[in-house]
């Protein structure tokens, strides 16, 4: 068994990052007689200059995407992709676009607790956006995610209502930028190896018993 560490650079506001990450969920399954991932994410930031009420989702993302036919061209594209792996999504819901730094700084306290922890919120974040059309970027939602994940909500609560970890998580962020990261998601297998994007679980299961090999003949 071959042991690996994945840091996931992503953003909770990007639907490829929702996708990514469960296409690396069934990647890891299919390779679990001969990998072993402890997983980490890592904050980044799509829109930091996003005010703190956040945008208003549609007239944001048509900005973008060159219009309104646009965006539901790409939620549709993203709904038949998320279907092929049976993973629920329902984008014309979010009406805010937020902005993710109070929702980076509860996945950073949850991983100070632990590592299934830091995952069980990071999902449940990506469920509030992209399933529920919850305002991630609330302080109240976050605090009652980080109370159904298992943390004590008031003291989240607390936490986010001051500055705390704010120069953490940006410097992380600064430091994925000098790293070369540009857009998410990113995964970063062992701190050398790195894959872009919301890749197909067949590039992870293959990436993912290459680094195994290497880590193996290396070892020997």
């Amino acid at each position: 068994m071959i042991d690996i560490e994945i840091d996931i650079i992503s953003d909770v506001v990007c639907p490829w990052c929702y996708l990514g990450q469960r296409r690396l969920q069934l990647a890891l399954g299919q390779v679990a007689d001969d990998v072993r991932a402890s997983v980490h994410w890592k904050p980044y930031q799509l829109d930091p200059n996003a005010p703190a009420e956040g945008y208003d989702a549609m007239k944001h993302l048509a900005a973008k995407l060159g219009g309104v036919e646009a965006v539901r061209r790409s939620h549709e594209m993203l709904g038949k992709l998320a279907a092929e792996i049976d993973l629920p999504i329902a984008l014309e819901k979010a009406k805010v676009f937020p902005n993710t730094l109070d929702a980076h700084r509860l996945i950073h306290w949850a991983g100070l607790i632990g590592a299934d922890l830091q995952d069980r919120v990071a999902h449940a974040l990506f469920q509030a956006n992209f399933v529920d059309g919850l305002d991630v970027g609330d302080q109240s939602v976050l605090a009652k995610i980080a109370a159904d994940c298992g943390m004590n909500g008031a003291d989240v609560a607390a936490k986010l209502a001051s500055d705390a970890d704010r120069d953490h998580v940006q410097a992380e962020i600064a430091n994925a930028q000098r790293m070369g990261v540009t857009g998410v998601p990113c995964f970063i297998v062992d701190r050398q190896y790195a894959i872009t994007g919301a890749q197909s679980v067949e590039v992870f299961v293959n990436a993912l018993r290459q680094i195994a090999e290497l880590k193996r003949k290396a070892a020997q």
